[in-house]
């Protein structure tokens, strides 16, 4: 059961939990899934290990439970307020006689791309390889079996910040689970939500949640920028709340009751009833009210998200194939498409909310995790310590993992 990985995705809002693999086909394979509400992480930051340790936990049985497997570790999320991706290229000689390329060179020009200076508030996270260059030959994908004298590699530099890296680890081993590795967010998110052909014509992938929105884009199949700015879904409750006079609880029914952003697609502006804030009785508002406050919370955060993108990489009209909404903050919310599409004056789609395979749809990123560990680290020793209520099986070991050791 080397091939199983478990993928956990702490959120703003909950923890997500997706045992799973890729099979022959490079489909994935959901075996579990749990969710848990989590009220230790604010804006993207655990403010509270033991209640985030427990919300991991809770998801972990959920999805134990569903799979009938027990998990010993996992791979976890980092979002872009605590992660910065810098390219480098390395290279090694070909050490065999035959000059045929092996394993433990892949592992060598590998370990040779960390050599980069690292502030001190952050640590190595992950080396991501985006091609292998062969004697000069590039847009190589799996240089093993190979002949060569110089092997190159085109790599992804992921660190974190130390803080927010072992605010993880020490929650993750509070809920007795290891942790095998960290994934950048918005890598997990873009292989369910984005096409290759996306992420090679350029795209600007907006995933808004609880606290928080990730902005990110891909040009070539790299990603090309992300970052995180402090806004989601519960600032728009927020300003529900406040601009009506009503409270939370009811402020975040009626958004997800009427899920309207655009006052010109209401169809019927009709009354609402809601209790007054403080006071034991209702009181009458206009649906025109409620998706006004909406649609200027939504314009903001596309603007934002398109300022920080402008900051970064100029003309956003070279990501040739738009813009992809997706996340529980706004992804569901009728207008947001066009909010985006006249901010961004591009083409923007939303992405679904439910996958083939996958029951809950806040596990998306969690199962993002499996797939990108799958695809990226296929058959170097790279699946979760998981085990049958029978027998365990033994863990192999692979680069990836072998940071982690050296790391924790």
């Amino acid at each position: 059961m080397g091939d199983i990985v478990v993928g956990i995705d702490i959120g703003s809002s909950k923890v997500c939990t997706t045992i799973g693999r890729v099979n022959r086909a490079d489909a994935l394979e959901i075996l579990g899934e749990g969710m848990d509400l989590c009220n230790g992480v604010k804006k993207g930051v655990i403010v509270d290990i033991d209640s985030t340790s427990r919300s991991i936990r809770a998801s972990i049985e959920q999805a134990e439970s569903m799979a009938n497997l027990r998990i010993g570790s996992a791979y976890f999320n980092i979002s872009g307020a605590h992660a910065a991706v810098i390219n480098k290229r390395s290279s090694v000689s070909v050490a065999g006689e035959n000059r045929e390329i092996d394993a433990e060179d892949v592992d060598r020009v590998l370990y040779n791309a960390r050599s980069i200076p690292i502030p001190q508030d952050r640590q190595l996270i992950d080396v991501i390889p985006r091609q292998y260059i062969i004697d000069g030959y590039d847009e190589i994908i799996d240089p093993i079996g190979m002949v060569g004298v110089k092997l190159e590699v085109d790599a992804d530099i992921v660190v974190g910040k130390i803080t927010s890296v072992q605010n993880i680890v020490k929650s993750a081993e509070k809920a007795n689970i290891k942790v095998d590795g960290l994934v950048v967010e918005t890598m997990a998110t873009s292989e369910m939500v984005l096409t290759s052909d996306e992420k090679d014509m350029g795209v600007v992938m907006i995933d808004v949640g609880g606290s928080t929105t990730d902005v990110s884009a891909y040009k070539n199949r790299r990603l090309v920028h992300y970052d995180s700015l402090p806004v989601g879904g519960d600032h728009i409750t927020n300003d529900i709340s406040i601009g009506l006079k009503i409270s939370h609880a009811d402020a975040e029914r009626i958004k997800r009751q009427y899920e309207l952003a655009l006052t010109s697609l209401i169809k019927n502006d009709q009354e609402i009833l809601v209790n007054e804030l403080n006071e034991n009785k209702k009181k009458s508002l206009k649906v025109s009210e409620l998706v006004e406050i909406i649609e200027a919370r939504v314009y903001e955060i596309f603007l934002l998200c398109h300022k920080n993108l402008t900051a970064s990489l100029g003309a956003v009209s070279a990501c040739n194939a738009g813009v992809v909404l997706t996340g529980g903050g706004i992804s569901y919310v009728d207008g947001g498409r066009q909010l985006a599409g006249e901010i961004f004056e591009m083409p923007v789609r939303v992405a679904p909310l439910k996958f083939p395979g996958l029951t809950k749809p806040e596990c998306v990123t969690a199962s993002g995790i499996v797939k990108y560990v799958s695809g990226n680290f296929k058959g170097r020793g790279c699946g979760s310590e998981v085990r049958s209520h029978r027998q365990d099986t033994k863990r192999k070991t692979g680069f990836f993992r072998s940071i982690y050791k050296k790391l924790f």
